[in-house]
């Protein structure tokens, strides 16, 4: 058999595609050119490197369940991701990964689903849902709540009215803010407006957010006014996660490193730790 790939050499990868999803995030489709899958489950992220401009970890978009290649949602905000934007179906990118600990199935499984994602947090959030997509009988209801900035800066659109017409997943969907005159009709507000009038069973419902640090304590206090414990309620964390496999100290969380022991952690592992929130 063949060695396993070193967790600090990349791994060459193709892309196959590179489409817009808002004016500040693209969805790159990667194979990697050995042909062997990514091997990774929902939640977990790579690291991404390119020559001559570094490295930065990017959480996988697509889950396991659809193929060899795999999907990474990108947002323009330094010099690498900015490279990264410049390049076309064809090019070449390095992978290190995946790392961290994924959604908890187990915890999961045959229950009710809460998925709140804000921004960008849909993209990590999406493998979970085309997870669930995949693999119905696993599950509950699930119900998917998604907040943006402005109509303009929703993400997956085709697929979140594919998601609301297909049944399987109730969905809600708001921006922060919409101009007046435009073509958008849909809810205006924070995401957790959204929240209050949900029918939720707080015995059977897990709920998982995913999105800016500015919306997790208050998603998470409406979550709590409708009786849902902290220990069923999963957060995946944001943290400059430099090597990926808990050394350079960059991502700790008090004695937690982010990039191991998360990004996704149980709300009442971590909530009375210092900074983690």
């Amino acid at each position: 058999m063949p060695d396993p790939p070193s967790l600090y050499l990349p791994q060459q990868c193709e892309l196959l595609s590179v489409s817009n999803l808002t004016p500040e995030e693209k969805l790159f489709r990667v194979r990697k050119c050995d042909g062997t899958p990514l091997g990774h489950l929902p939640g977990q992220f790579v690291q991404v490197s390119l020559l001559g401009w570094g490295e930065a970890p990017i959480s996988v978009a697509s889950s396991p369940t659809r193929g060899v290649s795999f999907e990474l949602g990108v947002r323009q905000a330094g010099s690498l991701t900015t490279a990264l934007h410049g390049l076309t179906a064809g090019d070449s990118i390095g992978i290190r990964g995946p790392f961290g600990h994924p959604f908890d199935l187990s915890l999961l499984r045959e229950e009710e689903l809460l998925l709140i994602s804000g921004g960008c947090g849909l993209a990590p959030l999406r493998s979970l849902i085309q997870y669930c997509e995949d693999r119905p009988a696993e599950f509950g209801g699930v119900t998917i709540l998604y907040g943006a900035k402005s109509p303009d800066h929703l993400m997956f659109r085709e697929e979140v009215t594919q998601w609301e017409a297909s049944g399987r997943f109730a969905c809600g969907v708001t921006v922060d803010n919409a101009p007046e005159g435009g073509c958008y009709d849909g809810n205006v507000g924070l995401v957790t407006h959204l929240i209050p009038s949900l029918p939720l069973d707080p015995g059977r419902t897990v709920a998982v957010i995913v999105g800016p640090p500015v919306m997790y304590r208050a998603v998470i206090a409406e979550l709590h006014k409708k009786q849902l414990p902290s220990s069923r309620i999963l957060v995946s964390l944001e943290r400059h996660m430099q090597c990926g496999v808990g050394k350079c100290g960059h991502c700790a969380i008090e004695q937690l490193s982010c990039c191991q022991d998360g990004p996704v952690f149980l709300l009442s592992e971590i909530e009375q730790l210092r900074g983690a929130l």
